[in-house]
């Protein structure tokens, strides 16, 4: 008897997965680093110096090989730096600032229900019944962390502004997600190009910005010594984040890499004490949810495991 060798699908997999968990990280790092900063400068224009950094740090490595792209994947590409990084950014940035890295990462962690019903309407990518249930391991997740109380009290009208930006965040992360996707299954783009392409489409529509900005001499603007702690969180955040979420959008369906994102709020569970915040049983009850939802939601552990035995 002749052996046919399975499909080599589980090395693409694997691809993603170990993608979309690296972006994870480096957005729970730069999202504790952005908390950070002390500047006067809004959550949009702060967005938008930190897409133009990005930009300017990636376009040189694509420029260095000639590449074309059809018209309906650049138009899908421009709709989803718009929607995803530069008002979901924006609102994502708004949000940290009133909630804090692990509150506001463990929020965004409902992206995968938006995301895998985004793709069942829109890419036809359907779930099983399995993943079905990790998403609502996940959404409970989400609403666990929506009525803890933080550590340290927030004023009622700032902790609810706090939420409905972040689950603003979270609605439009998804759907630039789900753009992405779609415009990387249409084209031959690389990850470093559609990624590219995104930030740059993101800071064009915020240039705006500039010019409402006050005067010269009342502007607010970051001090020369912030200057590394914002490059650092540019190019772990954005940068390498950014270009590691289309590799895993690239390999895997969009509703499991953005499932897949949404370890975040595990990451950020060692960062809450350097921020005065306790998860408390609540906060880790959340996360544990999270993470067997997101296990369940993309099959990684059965992955592993029948990757480990062959």
């Amino acid at each position: 008897m002749i052996a046919i060798r399975p499909p080599r699908l589980l090395p693409v997999a694997i691809t993603g997965v170990l993608a979309a968990l690296a972006a994870a990280f480096c957005w729970t790092a730069s999202s504790s680093l952005w908390r950070q900063l002390p500047t006067s400068l809004s959550a949009a224009q702060l967005n938008l110096v930190k897409n133009l950094l990005a930009v300017a740090t990636l376009l040189p490595l694509v420029l260095l090989s000639p590449w074309r792209v059809a018209p309906l994947p650049l138009a899908l590409l421009v709709l989803s730096g718009v929607v995803g990084i530069a008002l979901g950014d924006s609102l994502y940035l708004a949000a940290l600032r009133r909630l804090g890295t692990r509150r506001t990462l463990t929020l965004d962690a409902g992206g995968p229900a938006v995301a895998m019903l985004g793709g069942v309407v829109f890419l036809a990518e359907v779930p099983t019944l399995v993943q079905w249930l990790g998403v609502g391991l996940i959404c409970l997740s989400v609403l666990l962390v929506a009525r803890q109380a933080p550590a340290t009290p927030l004023v009622p009208q700032r902790d609810r502004l706090g939420l409905a930006l972040a689950l603003a965040a979270l609605l439009c992360g998804s759907t630039g997600a789900l753009l992405a996707r779609a415009a990387l299954r249409a084209s031959a783009l690389t990850p470093l190009e559609s990624a590219t392409l995104r930030l740059a489409a993101a800071a064009v529509v915020m240039l705006p910005l500039l010019w409402r900005l006050p005067l010269p001499g009342q502007r607010p603007r970051l001090g020369w010594r912030r200057w590394p702690l914002v490059l650092l969180a540019t190019l772990l955040g954005t940068s390498a984040g950014i270009v590691l979420q289309q590799t895993a959008l690239q390999h895997l369906p969009g509703g499991l890499a953005v499932a897949l994102l949404a370890t975040a709020p595990v990451m950020a569970l060692p960062l809450a004490g350097l921020e005065g915040d306790t998860p408390g049983w609540r906060g880790l009850a959340a996360a544990v949810l999270a993470l067997a939802g997101v296990s369940l939601v993309t099959g990684a552990l059965g992955n592993l495991a029948a990757a480990m035995t062959r």
